[in-house]
């Protein structure tokens, strides 16, 4: 069997930056031990499983893997799937995901990249003593929790969050699907690093996702709806966010270096 497969560096205005994420449009859903094997072979942070929806509905039923597991919301690998489908279709301006336990997701163009819509995911302040000793923090300005598996980090500098060194042994017993470390930035309003030991994940370069927690935390905190970010990953991504309610409209760029076949 040959699957259609396209790597695309997402949040991303050139190639090597932002997060990499694997996208391979199904006729039909493999078994989910298949799809979970692809993506352990893939090694990426995250590997999009597309499938028409038969529903009628939305377009597509959309479904992320990490190399160890199935997650509820990707971010980066949404943007990622949005960018394949409609480079390859230039008529149309918006594709629309169903997916399992994130609603429904869409992708559109947008200046000369896309606007994605994610669910808004509001944490509350939280103490995290375990989290803060994995992170090698004896304080923050801040610590909240969602119940998605988020926890958010608050310091008080840029370079403090660049200076975290984890310890990733402690930091995936928290079971938290993402840690989210944050504070305001200087070459955008905040700067973030996500680490995500517990999917299998040490270090996620860009990570929209948490970006659905980090909006309505810092929209309120800055007193605007719309503000820019950056994840300060090796790789580094800029995102532009913006809070609409329920939804978070994340804002990027998409490069696809790799277009081949899977071969099963």
């Amino acid at each position: 069997m040959k699957l259609p497969f396209a790597q695309v560096d997402a949040f991303a205005d050139r190639p090597f930056t932002g997060n990499p994420a694997a996208v391979i449009p199904l006729d039909a859903w493999l078994d989910d031990a298949v799809l979970q094997a692809i993506a352990a072979e893939n090694n990426l942070s995250e590997t999009a499983f597309v499938v028409p929806d038969p529903s009628g509905a939305t377009d597509y039923e959309l479904r992320w893997f990490t190399p160890a597991i199935e997650v509820a919301l990707c971010g980066h690998a949404t943007l990622a799937s949005g960018h394949v489908l409609l480079s390859g279709d230039p008529a149309r301006d918006r594709v629309t995901f169903a997916t399992r336990k994130a609603g429904t997701l869409w992708v559109e163009r947008h200046d000369s990249g896309y606007r994605m819509a994610l669910p808004t995911y509001r944490a509350e302040p939280k103490p995290l003593p375990n989290t803060l000793a994995a992170l090698g923090l004896a304080h923050a300005d801040a610590t909240l929790w969602h119940p998605g598996g988020y926890s958010l980090v608050v310091l008080g500098s840029a370079d403090s969050v660049r200076a975290v060194r984890p310890d990733f042994r402690a930091l995936t017993g928290s079971e938290d699907i993402l840690t989210i470390v944050t504070a305001p930035g200087s070459e955008a309003d905040v700067v973030s690093r996500v680490f995500a030991p517990f999917a299998g994940i040490d270090e996620d370069p860009v990570t929209g996702s948490a970006h659905a927690v980090l909006t309505p935390y810092w929209s309120d905190r800055l007193g605007r709806e719309t503000f820019t970010a950056f994840q300060a990953s090796v790789r580094g991504g800029r995102v532009t966010c913006e809070l609409a309610g329920d939804q978070t409209l994340l804002t990027g760029q998409c490069v696809t270096v790799i277009e081949g076949w899977f071969r099963l």
